[in-house]
């Protein structure tokens, strides 16, 4: 009998939602998986080392592992509207910071490797003037306490932290999406799917095939996944996790297609300019699965 698939992921409501039916054994034909839970910073360094046979990591740390994993053209989080917030503590005088306020201060991060991160380093480039301060990397669930209880000066969040930071007290600075979105026109790529090319070609197509159709199911009973999404999402509000399904789970989680992989080219581009810390990657077939012909994308 075949081993199961090693296979990471976070325990965030769309990763849930997605994986839900293929976890579960639902997907007729799809191989079986051994799930581990774990944040994306954990998911990033696991990419790096080899480890697991498929993983959900950040985009931004594609330049670092696709000579050992292919990216799969679906299952991961890139839409619009979706980009990560740098958020401060709410001023009590009334006054509106701004980016400039951030020189030399100490942000939280959730990974140094992660699409977040460098999406910040991005918009810091241009908007804050001599650059921020420390780099401090927290748990994503622990930024925004960091930030309320003054540990921080600022913390760069992802998930559902949008749609809950004002529980906490905090002021919104700048959305990371919004200027990425603005300067390059492209959606925003932010968590990839990633597998063993030593796989090989057909078990990942068999990958791909198990995702798309995990995906469709879990759009066609959304109720079925309702069970192991709350199960997993730290004591989330039920109404939080469904807008947090309903942001980051669509029509790109199916199918990258064009303009996925035109925003993915686009990061890793800048990724490998000024700043970006990343090193260059070869354009066209070397982010795609294993060869610019396989998906019909040149």
């Amino acid at each position: 009998m075949t081993e199961p698939l090693k296979i990471a992921y976070s325990p965030c409501p769309n990763d849930t939602f997605v994986f839900h039916a293929w976890a579960h054994g639902r997907v007729p034909g799809a191989p079986a998986l051994d799930v581990t839970f774990a944040d994306i910073d954990i998911t990033n360094g696991m990419a790096e080392r080899g480890e697991f046979d498929v993983l959900k990591v950040s985009y931004a740390v594609l330049p670092w592992v696709l000579d050992d994993y292919a990216l799969l053209p679906c299952g991961g989080a890139l839409g619009r509207g979706c980009g990560p917030l740098v958020l401060t503590r709410e001023p009590g005088d009334g006054s509106q910071p701004t980016a400039k306020d951030l020189a030399g201060k100490t942000v939280a991060v959730p990974s140094e490797r992660s699409t977040a991160y460098l999406l910040f380093r991005l918009w810091a480039a241009a908007e804050v003037p001599g650059g921020v301060g420390e780099i401090k990397v927290l748990p994503f669930h622990a930024i925004m306490p960091a930030v309320r209880d003054g540990e921080v000066d600022a913390g760069l969040v992802i998930h559902e932290a949008r749609f809950t930071y004002q529980n906490y007290g905090l002021h919104c600075l700048a959305d990371m999406g919004e200027h990425w979105e603005r300067t390059t026109g492209l959606p925003i790529p932010l968590g990839a799917i990633v597998a063993k090319r030593s796989l090989g070609a057909e078990r990942l197509r068999e990958l791909t095939d198990a995702i798309r159709t995990s995906v469709r199911m879990a759009w066609d009973d959304p109720a079925a996944s309702r069970t192991y999404v709350l199960e997993h999402a730290q004591e989330m509000d039920p109404a939080v996790a469904d807008q947090h399904i309903g942001l980051y789970v669509n029509e790109f989680t199916a199918d990258l297609g064009e303009n996925g992989y035109a925003a993915v080219r686009g990061l890793l581009t800048r990724a490998a300019g000024p700043g970006g810390g990343a090193p260059p990657r070869p354009p066209g077939g070397g982010i795609l699965l294993i060869d610019p012909g396989f998906l019909g994308v040149e």
